[in-house]
């Protein structure tokens, strides 16, 4: 006899990350690779920010505080909410996972855009739910009007990832508005925010007064991308006590680490700064895509930190080809079949020089196999 494990986990797809196979976070950051797979701020954390870290970590014989009380305070004063609105937890995908737990069970539905962040499909598949994937239209942009029509009595989630990821394109908040207005009360609307900051269309905080007319919506963001600590994974969701009742209820205690925590609540003091930083950010998008127009390749209309880049006619058939060719030259970047479209790449911005190399290699891999 040998251990018999759940039969649904054959179907949980897992997560691939943008490291490359063989290296480690630590190899990477070591190395002269221009890593532009994972989304992450070119930018290292703020002195400050470290400074804080080091103070928490003489206390690590201790347990941090389980309900990051600071931290969701500097949160609720920041966006002009209650402290009872807020849940913090390690990253935006263990909000994710536990939204699934605490809402979808075999017979239930979730709606979600494909291509889009590809945490969502473990959602169901660990489940036992029903998912809906609503294809993206033509300019790789949700279809909400399609979505709105997959929603049944059964469904209890519906996620709108917004800039989504990987495409990076951006719906306008007035159009999010009347989208979950249309919503039925009974269904549960996450709108994922991992890159709001990084569009130029609307206020950040127009999504947030948004909670006040929808207790069935809630927003997850991310200290990831913006204020550098992706290695520290510190994510929070606004919404209904209710919504936060639930997912803490699903969670491990002390979710978040006392590091995590002291980072985060530093890194909110440095607003201006980190503003700055994300100005540079778009400033290099913006630069990136015309070098990559100048190729003769389209993009997306980005809003986030990373370009959606077609290959082209052929894109599908030379796609690894050009990724192996952009591997060898020290770039590496996400393949758009591992995220649900082939025949295009995934790449974040990084620093001027690493963003210069990756359009020369592109450049000279699209010679070779375009």
């Amino acid at each position: 006899m040998t251990v018999r494990f759940n039969n649904h986990l054959s179907s949980i797809p897992g997560y691939t990350p943008g490291v490359p196979k063989g290296h480690s976070a630590e190899d990477v950051a070591r190395s002269d690779l221009a890593q532009l797979a994972s989304n992450e701020s070119p930018f290292p954390p703020l002195p400050e920010v470290v400074e804080a870290i080091s103070h928490a970590a003489t206390a690590m014989n201790r347990y941090p505080d389980p309900a990051a009380t600071r931290l969701r305070q500097s949160l609720a004063d920041r966006h002009e909410i209650e402290p009872g609105q807020i849940s913090v937890a390690n990253g935006s995908c263990d909000f994710l996972l536990a939204a699934a737990e605490a809402l979808l069970e075999p017979g239930a539905e979730i709606v979600y855009a494909w291509p889009s962040f590809s945490m969502y499909p473990n959602m169901a598949a660990m489940t036992g739910a029903r998912e809906i994937r609503v294809p993206l239209k033509q300019d790789q942009s949700h279809d909400l009007e399609a979505m709105l029509e997959e929603i049944t009595a059964a469904t209890q989630i519906v996620i709108v990832c917004n800039p989504n990821n990987p495409t990076g394109t951006y719906i306008p908040f007035r159009e999010i508005s009347e989208f979950v207005s249309r919503v039925p009360d009974h269904v549960q609307v996450i709108l994922d925010e991992a890159y709001i900051e990084f569009q130029i269309y609307d206020d950040p905080g127009e999504s947030v007064d948004l909670l006040r007319e929808f207790p069935n919506l809630v927003l997850l963001r991310t200290f990831s991308k913006t204020h550098s600590l992706a290695g520290l994974r510190v994510g929070y969701a606004m919404g209904s006590p209710a919504f936060k009742a639930a997912v803490d209820a699903v969670r491990q205690p002390f979710g978040v680490n006392a590091l995590a925590q002291a980072a985060a609540v530093e890194a909110l003091e440095h607003g201006d700064l980190i503003d700055r930083q994300i100005e540079t950010q778009i400033a290099e998008r913006i630069r990136v895509e015309n070098a990559v127009a100048d190729l003769g390749l389209a993009t997306t209309d980005s809003q986030a930190n990373f370009s959606w880049i077609s290959l082209g006619e052929n894109g599908e058939e030379i796609e690894d080809e050009v990724v192996a060719t952009l591997n060898q030259a020290g770039i590496v970047v996400r393949q758009g079949r591992l995220l649900g479209g082939p025949g295009w790449l995934r790449v974040s911005y990084g620093t001027a020089e690493e963003n210069d190399r990756f359009v020369a290699a592109l450049g000279d891999a699209m010679k070779v196999h375009g």
